[in-house]
């Protein structure tokens, strides 16, 4: 049951079911040592074209400065990131993944997979086209 946090109980839920997925794929990610906002800072670095800096990281992911970097000093200690200099800026420095960090990600995408299909394994294919439509619909009004 949703607490009413709103003056909409729709919104109410959304809060919640979004809430408890990334609780129920949290626990997944942890049983291997990961977590999701590990995965999340793993999967824009696999996705970029070229290294990132820090600061693109942190407005990819929405988060505070402070908190990308707690994250990414995490993933260096564990040998998933380097920190290299910028080629052309030498004040800059870039993150990539290294091949261990590659594996990670690749892991933990499989894991996340796993659990979002057994967390949405009650809906249909008509159910989800319908949800998407619905949420699209929020999404648009809000722009």
């Amino acid at each position: 049951m949703a607490v009413h946090g709103s003056s909409d109980i729709v919104v109410d839920e959304l809060y919640e079911t979004t809430y408890r997925l990334r609780q129920f794929v949290e626990a997944r990610l942890r049983k291997e040592g990961a977590s999701v906002a590990r995965l999340r800072a793993l999967r824009m670095l696999a996705r970029a074209e070229h290294p990132l800096r820090m600061r693109d990281l942190s407005e990819m992911a929405g988060i505070a400065a402070r908190t990308t970097t707690t994250i990414v000093d995490s993933l260096e200690r564990d040998g998933l990131v380097e920190r290299v200099r910028h080629p052309q800026d030498r004040r800059a420095i870039l993150l990539r993944l290294t091949d261990e960090g590659r594996r990670c990600h690749r892991e933990a995408e499989g894991i996340d997979r796993l659990a979002l299909a057994e967390a949405t394994a009650a809906l249909t294919a008509e159910d989800r086209d319908r949800l998407r439509s619905l949420l699209a619909l929020i999404r648009e009004a809000t722009v």
